[in-house]
């Protein structure tokens, strides 16, 4: 009857996390559109005076050098936003998503979906160097949080439902189904079980089914078909691999360089954000691509509009650091957006210049130089994000060139293995890192690890007094059966723990205060540790259970877990 009624608990479960899925995605996928017309809205009418629905590039502004206080301004009106209204959508929003997924339980204040759409929504229309993808991932995470939140869910399913939102969001974006299921697996949650993973691909349908009611079913780039020359072209792939990941791994750099140079202005933040939109403007008018997402610069580079000389190699290494620099001005500086359009803009153009290079070298022995800025824009989103799988799958979805796959794969994979020996870090992690949150850049399947202690913790916790007497307490333990208890003081702040064995020392004393035999300063557990974090120091210490403790008030008893329950959780969940 207990296993019968643990499958029908696991179905329930599923099947509500199913239909959640649903309305996260169907959420998520008009929080992207709506955030896509917003961006629109904001370039068409701050660079052309209007206000349609109609991509105009800010590039081709035509308003001369009094479009370099356009930037400054959006910058201005971010950091009011990020300073005073909601801090988390400073930055790219994915690592706030992690974050918020590793240590919180999953939970993210509901304002945050529209404070990050319009944060981001007004940097990246002004001409802020950001992209949509990472404002989109936050975006569609605080919606999923916030219907999770709404129902009083518990953690493990809060999670699943971020991840929902995340996925739905990414899919919506660019019409990539399968690549935001995977970027959710392989970036957000860091597990893949059918728990959460059918749940994700019911999201990104629904969301991607909404897009393409309004947007259509094109791929996000149209690309001529490119394909493999020759096995021995893959030599060259594995030279740009190794380029990409150099790149990949200074455009992180960059970024966090600069945004510890404009922490140390002595201003304002909205001051901070202003004086790099004025610094991003100054160099949009040497090099007006930088500005905005700059896909339409993209799609030159993928239709092969440029001729392959020397004067355009250098065109487009130079339009590759020139990005990177927006990039790092623009977050740097407190700005709100994404890193991963940027990140193909980088990579496109470097790729392209390397293209242009081996045509130059090898003529008719290798494909178009187009080919070449395809696979870089990949590559060198897989060595900054060590998503790789999501890379693959994304590019092949953006693009819809499957000819294409063999050396985009090999070149994402030597991207992220010569990436990884140089830097643990990804352009993700290193935000959380530098903040003291410690996450595995890579996906473990480990069944203890995907779980956190808040997952499976027990929340009623039963105390004694630090007064109360030896005599007491053994009364205690066997009325209830509990082998310890944790002691606090009259404030209720934990001062240690009380077993068996310190009862059993102190018999001949039994009116002798449990507060002086119990063991001070316990070993304890934190809600946001993984599971098998805790198993290990369990296991170490040879007690069957710890006191959890808020980490950042130590002395509050939140819970408590123990061998049983992490025994328990891994048995029903899988």
């Amino acid at each position: 009857m207990g296993t019968e009624n643990s499958w029908k608990r696991i179905f329930g479960v599923n099947l509500r996390l199913c239909g959640l899925a649903v309305l996260v995605g169907m959420l998520s996928g008009f929080g992207a559109i709506l955030f896509r017309w917003f961006i629109f809205w904001v370039g068409d009418l701050a660079y052309y005076g209007t206000f349609s629905r109609t991509y105009l590039p800010p590039s081709e502004h035509g308003l001369g050098p009094w479009a370099v206080v356009i930037p400054a301004l959006g910058g201005l009106l971010v950091g009011l936003i990020t300073g005073f209204f909601a801090p988390e959508t400073k930055g790219h929003g994915v690592p706030e998503v992690m974050a918020a997924v590793a240590t919180q339980g999953g939970r993210i204040r509901p304002r945050m979906a529209l404070a990050k759409a319009l944060a981001s929504g007004i940097c990246i229309g002004t001409g802020g160097a950001a992209g949509r993808v990472g404002p989109t991932v936050q975006i569609g995470s605080a919606l999923g949080s916030t219907v999770g939140q709404y129902l009083r869910l518990p953690p493990g399913e809060l999670k699943v439902l971020v991840g929902c939102g995340a996925a739905g969001g990414i899919a919506a974006t660019f019409n990539t189904p399968l690549a935001g299921v995977i970027f959710s697996v392989e970036v957000i949650l860091l597990e893949l079980r059918t728990r959460s993973f059918v749940p994700l691909v019911i999201s990104s349908t629904a969301a991607t089914m909404i897009s393409r009611a309004f947007l259509g079913p094109e791929p996000a780039f149209s690309v001529p078909p490119y394909s493999l020359r020759s096995p021995w072209e893959l030599l060259l792939y594995l030279g740009l691999g190794f380029g990409a990941a150099l790149v990949g791994l200074a455009e992180t750099r960059l970024l966090y360089k600069f945004e510890d140079l404009f922490d140390l202005l002595p201003v304002p933040p909205p001051l901070r954000a202003a004086g790099g939109g004025l610094l991003l403007g100054g160099l949009a008018l040497l090099v007006p691509q930088v500005l905005g997402t700059g896909y339409e610069t993209v799609d030159r580079i993928l239709a092969g509009e440029f001729s392959p000389t020397p004067g355009v190699a250098g065109f487009l290494l130079g339009l590759s650091f020139a990005k990177a620099l927006a990039l790092a001005l623009t977050l740097g500086s407190g700005g709100s957006g994404g890193v991963f359009g940027p990140s193909l803009f980088v990579g496109a153009a470097f790729g392209g210049a390397f293209g242009v290079m081996v045509n130059l070298l090898l003529p008719g022995l290798t494909a178009p130089y187009p080919a070449y800025a395809l696979v870089g824009m990949a590559a060198v989103f897989s060595a900054a994000s060590r998503a790789t799988l999501s890379a693959i799958v994304m590019l092949f979805e953006m693009t819809r060139n499957y000819e294409i796959i063999l050396p985009l794969t090999f070149a994402c994979v030597v991207a992220d293995i010569v990436a990884f020996s140089i830097s643990k870090d990804t352009i993700y992690t290193l935000k959380l890192s530098r903040r003291g949150i410690r996450l595995a850049p890579e996906m473990e399947l480990n069944r203890l690890r995907v779980h956190r202690v808040d997952d499976i913790m027990r929340r009623t916790v039963e105390v004694v007094p630090e007064d109360a007497t030896v005599a007491e307490v053994r009364e205690k333990m066997a009325r209830t059966g509990h082998p310890g208890f944790p002691v606090v003081d009259r404030c209720g702040k934990l001062v240690g723990i009380v077993t068996h064995s310190e009862i059993l020392k102190a018999l001949g004393e039994p009116e002798r205060r449990v507060g002086e035999v119990a063991v001070r300063k316990p070993l304890v557990a934190y809600p946001d540790e993984p599971l098998d974090v805790v198993w290990e120091r369990l296991r170490r210490s040879g007690v069957g259970r710890l006191p959890v403790v808020a980490r950042d008030e130590p002395e509050r008893i939140v819970g408590f877990i123990s061998l049983a329950d992490i025994v328990s959780r891994i048995g029903w969940s899988e």
